[in-house]
């Protein structure tokens, strides 16, 4: 017997045009960048998607899978670029260039600031450790980049880098708090991001990790 879909949305006309789950997702996404996940209630995101709280149920457990769903998207296409890049034989430069890049443009793109999803206390909860587990896999993918950015800077007399373990965790968490500062800088700033952010920032990222300039290649 086909599951039920819940019943008939309080509003004619699907606020994204793309269906209830996405009207959901955009619901949520917009009252958590605004006024806090803590505040927002099940009735809250109905309302906001043009839904009744029982078709929100039929599609998600509750507001933690919502916010899930919403954390996993700003974090799966950075992960799945880094494990691609990572397959590839281009000079490790341009392809830490090519992964900051598009972090940051993933960052800093979209109607609502969902990095800012990252600073939320609640985050802490078990329910959010797929998330977590995919951050972490992703910072790996950046740590591994930069320790060849390293490795094949290391020979050249203009590098800086040193490739001591301790030296290449520092770099690595200055290469993602770079990366990660597009969140506070949309926050703060937003009229100062714009097309050029995604390559200055990676511009940054490869100088923080000591990559001659003239070794940088191009970006893939």
């Amino acid at each position: 017997m086909p599951r039920p879909t819940g019943r008939p949305r309080t509003a004619g006309v699907s606020p994204t045009g793309r269906g209830t789950r996405e009207d959901i997702l955009h619901a949520g996404a917009r009252l958590f960048c605004t006024v806090g996940y803590g505040s927002t209630s099940t009735h809250a995101l109905a309302e906001v998607a043009g839904v009744r709280q029982a078709t929100l149920y039929h599609h998600f457990a509750g507001k933690h899978e919502v916010l899930l769903e919403l954390l996993l998207g700003t974090v799966q296409p950075s992960l799945d670029a880094a494990r691609a890049l990572l397959a590839r034989d281009e000079p490790a430069a341009a392809r830490l260039w090519a992964l900051a890049a598009g972090d940051v443009r993933l960052l800093s793109g979209g109607e609502d600031n969902l990095g800012a999803l990252y600073l939320l206390p609640e985050l802490d909860d078990e329910r959010f450790a797929p998330f977590h587990a995919r951050r972490r896999e992703l910072e790996e993918a950046y740590a591994a980049l930069v320790a060849q950015c390293v490795a094949e800077a290391a020979d050249d007399p203009g590098a800086t880098a040193a490739a001591g373990p301790d030296h290449l965790g520092r770099r690595t968490a200055l290469v993602l708090g770079l990366v990660e500062s597009v969140i506070l800088q949309r926050r703060r700033a937003p009229a100062t991001l714009d097309e050029r952010t995604p390559a200055l920032v990676a511009d940054a990222v490869l100088a923080v990790v000591g990559v001659p300039v003239g070794r940088r290649g191009e970006a893939v």
